[in-house]
């Protein structure tokens, strides 16, 4: 048996799984979900959740390892993978450097810490500067096209 059926088989078997939890989610109905829900009662609702939380975390497994196969094959892979990830974590640096935290109520009632604040600030920075890099990318990629023909 090769790698290609086994994961057909499991494929098949999260699937009918899958299934199976949602026609039993269908079958209840959404009022009784709802009045399960509001009384804590989240277990017909559980088992596909569940299930989508395995899905995900042997996906993300599967991933990982076979990203990690590959860069080990080649040192030439693997030392530009190790320059982008410190690209990446000098970018988050700065980022949570220039930011800084405020306590900030939330809508629910509940307060946001100075740490998170400051956490959301360094996201956003974080993502501004890669996406105004991906966009110098992009112009720099095609003025080069441009002046080489």
């Amino acid at each position: 048996m090769n790698i290609q059926t086994i994961v057909k088989i499991i494929s098949a078997v999260f699937g009918l799984l899958g299934a199976i939890f949602l026609f039993r989610i269908i079958g209840i109905g959404d009022e009784e979900i709802k009045m399960a829900a509001s009384g804590g009662d989240f277990g017909s609702v559980s088992p596909l959740v569940s299930l989508a939380i395995a899905i995900l975390f042997i996906t993300v497994g599967v991933t990982v390892i076979f990203s990690l196969l590959n860069l080990a094959s080649s040192s030439e892979k693997l030392k530009k993978s190790l320059i982008f990830i410190g690209c990446f974590l000098a970018i988050m640096g700065i980022s949570f450097a220039l930011s800084n935290g405020v306590e900030t109520p939330m809508k629910d009632g509940e307060v946001l810490s100075a740490s998170g604040s400051r956490w959301v600030g360094a996201g956003l920075r974080m993502f501004y500067i890669l996406a105004a890099l991906a966009v110098l990318s992009m112009i720099f990629s095609g003025a080069r096209k441009i002046l080489n023909k």
